[in-house]
C-alpha cells in the first residue's frame, strides 16, 4: 500500500480493523504462535511501523485479536441456542454444546482464548466481553432453574461446574486425548449425564 492509500485507511479508522482481521487469518491458519506484527502489517498491505501507532506490541495485538475471538464466540454460541429451538429443551446443554464444537471447529481460537482470558487475571481489555460472557452464562442457568430443568442453588455455582465441565472437555478433545471425530457424541453423552445429576428429580 502506498503512502497516500495508508493515510487514507487511518482517515478512515479502518486500520486496526483490518489488521486486526489480518491477525485473525493468521491466527486460523497457523496459530497465535505466528501472529507477529510484521506478518499482519504485510497481510493488511502496511509498513511493518504502522500496527504500533495503534497497538503497542505484539501482545495487544493478541489481546485485540482475542476480544475478536470472543465476539466471534458469542455470535456463535447465540446461533447454537437459536438453533436449538424452543423445544423445552435445556438452555444450558445447548450452550455446552455449543462451546465444544466451536473448540473443535476452531482449535486455534480456543488455544489463544485458553491463553488469554483462562489465566489468573483478566487483562481490562477483555473484562467487559468476558464479565458479560459470565452473566449470559448464569441467566441460561436461571432460565432452566425457572424452568424446572435445573435444581434450584447457586446461578453462579452451577455456571462454574458446567463451564469447567465443557472446557475440560474441550481441551480433551483439541488435545487429541479424545477423538474429534467423536466429539458431538461424546459432548452430548457427558453433558447428559451432568444434567442428569443437577436436574429436578421427579416428586415421589
Amino acid at each position: 500500500m502506498s503512502e497516500t492509500r495508508e493515510r487514507r485507511a487511518y482517515h478512515h479508522g479502518a486500520l486496526p480493523e483490518a489488521l486486526v482481521a489480518a491477525a485473525f487469518e493468521v491466527l486460523d491458519e497457523q496459530g497465535p504462535e505466528k501472529v507477529s506484527v510484521r506478518e499482519v502489517a504485510r497481510r493488511a498491505g502496511v509498513s511493518a511501523g504502522a500496527p504500533f501507532r495503534h497497538f503497542a506490541d505484539r501482545q495487544a495485538l493478541l489481546t485485540a485479536l482475542a476480544d475478536r475471538v470472543l465476539a466471534d464466540f458469542v455470535g456463535w454460541q447465540e446461533a447454537q441456542v437459536a438453533a436449538a429451538g424452543p423445544d423445552g429443551g435445556s438452555v444450558m446443554r445447548a450452550v455446552g454444546l455449543g462451546f465444544v464444537r466451536y473448540a473443535v471447529r476452531h482449535p486455534r481460537r480456543f488455544e489463544l482464548v485458553r491463553s488469554r482470558v483462562f489465566a489468573a487475571v483478566r487483562e481490562p481489555e477483555l473484562r467487559a466481553q468476558l464479565d458479560g460472557i459470565d452473566r449470559a452464562l448464569t441467566d441460561v442457568v436461571v432460565v432452566d432453574q425457572e424452568a424446572g430443568r435445573l435444581r434450584p442453588g447457586d446461578p453462579a455455582l452451577v455456571a462454574l461446574a458446567g463451564q469447567a465441565l465443557v472446557y475440560g472437555l474441550a481441551q480433551m478433545i483439541v488435545d487429541g486425548y479424545l477423538p474429534a471425530e467423536k466429539a458431538e457424541e461424546l459432548a452430548a453423552q457427558v453433558l447428559d449425564t451432568f444434567g442428569q445429576g443437577i436436574a429436578n428429580r421427579p416428586a415421589q
